[in-house]
């Protein structure tokens, strides 16, 4: 064997070792790249849901302010009838039979429309309770997303900072890169375990 082969041998030797010493963090890289995925991925879908919540409050908010203009205007309706019948009342009219048939129709149109206030009013009510649920569904998926987001800004982070290892050779940068990691993936944990 030649001295040149020799030592070509020699220095594949030695960044062979060197390779074998950044095989965990080489490893540790490829198991943020998967961690930054998934938790982007929950990230997106927390806000997706979020999303979805808000839009579903917002019909909730025009049905029930559909339900309140309805029940107005039936009120409206119910005021104009006692008004005809407080008129009725003043007024002589010459025939009674008339004059009690109209009352009557009158009395049961005020009952007819006493069931409608009270079903519209209600079915308002409860297209308000959905707007309040809704909207705390929004609160809680904005809350859980920001976990998600500031754990995969910190699994990203902590990657970044690993993969200067490779280029240093200084176990240093792992050893931070793993810290911020490790706070990234408790973040994503609590996101997960929030209601």
């Amino acid at each position: 064997m030649e001295a040149n082969e020799a030592q070509e041998l020699q220095e594949h030797a030695e960044h062979a070792g060197h390779s074998d010493s950044l095989r965990p963090v080489a490893l540790t890289m490829t198991i943020l790249a998967v961690l930054v995925a998934v938790v982007t991925v929950l990230g997106h879908r927390t806000h997706t849901e979020a999303i979805l919540c808000q839009t579903k409050a917002a019909v909730e908010q025009n049905l029930a302010s559909d339900e309140w203009a309805y029940y107005q205007a039936k009120k409206t309706n119910s005021n104009e009838i006692e008004l005809n019948d407080n008129l009725l009342g003043v007024l002589a009219i010459a025939d009674k039979a008339a004059a009690e048939k109209l009352e009557k129709k009158h009395a049961d149109r005020q009952q007819k429309l006493a069931t409608d206030l009270k079903e519209g009013e209600e079915k308002a009510r409860e297209h308000e309770k959905g707007v309040r649920e809704f909207e705390q569904r929004v609160e809680e998926a904005e809350h859980k997303a920001n976990y998600f987001d500031f754990g995969e800004a910190l699994l990203e982070i902590g990657l970044v900072i690993s993969s200067v290892t490779l280029l240093t050779k200084s176990r240093i940068y792992w050893y931070l890169g793993m810290g911020f990691s490790v706070v990234g993936i408790v973040a994503t944990v609590m996101g997960l375990l929030l209601k």
